[in-house]
């Protein structure tokens, strides 16, 4: 196996903890108020992307690439349906969610998503629309949460002139 290779099975199996370390950090420097604000957005946004997320696995069926390629993933893997990606859909659930409150840390983290999915796919556990699938159901899902809960106070704020 080549380095390429072995950079890749790392960001397949191990990278996602990096979003999760760049989230907990970022927490835990929030001000008491936005951190309030961040985890009632969070405890809402994430069991509403896992729902949906769920729904697109039981109406999409995507066999996974070293099923219907007939190859041995370079990590093993269970052959069941690969949509959406659970490992992207917790990167880019914790980029969405970080979205609203820091543009800056978010950024990091939808890099470090799109790193995540580029391993699960170079190593042949998944094909790129269960990638796209898990960004887009993250997007979709928390905008729709924050716009929900947020509305009243997007509407009160002044608009420039």
């Amino acid at each position: 196996m080549s380095f390429t290779d072995y950079f890749f099975i790392f960001g397949a199996k191990y990278l996602f903890l990096l979003s999760v370390i760049i989230a907990l950090v970022w927490f835990w420097k929030l001000p008491n108020k936005t951190k309030r604000e961040a985890f009632f957005f969070g405890a809402i946004a994430l069991p509403a992307i896992y729902i949906v997320s769920r729904i697109g696995a039981w109406l999409y069926f995507d066999p996974r690439p070293f099923v219907i390629g007939h190859f041995i993933p370079l990590v093993l893997h269970v052959p069941d349906n690969g949509f959406p990606s659970d490992h992207v859909l917790l990167t880019s659930a914790i980029a969405s969610i970080i979205f609203p409150f820091n543009r800056g840390t978010s950024t990091a983290a939808w890099i470090v998503a799109v790193l995540v999915g580029v391993s699960r796919v170079y190593v042949g556990v998944h094909h790129p629309i269960d990638i796209i699938g898990s960004m887009v159901i993250s997007a979709i899902v928390s905008t729709c949460v924050y716009l929900f809960l947020w509305q009243k106070k997007i509407k009160s704020k002044p608009t420039k002139s």
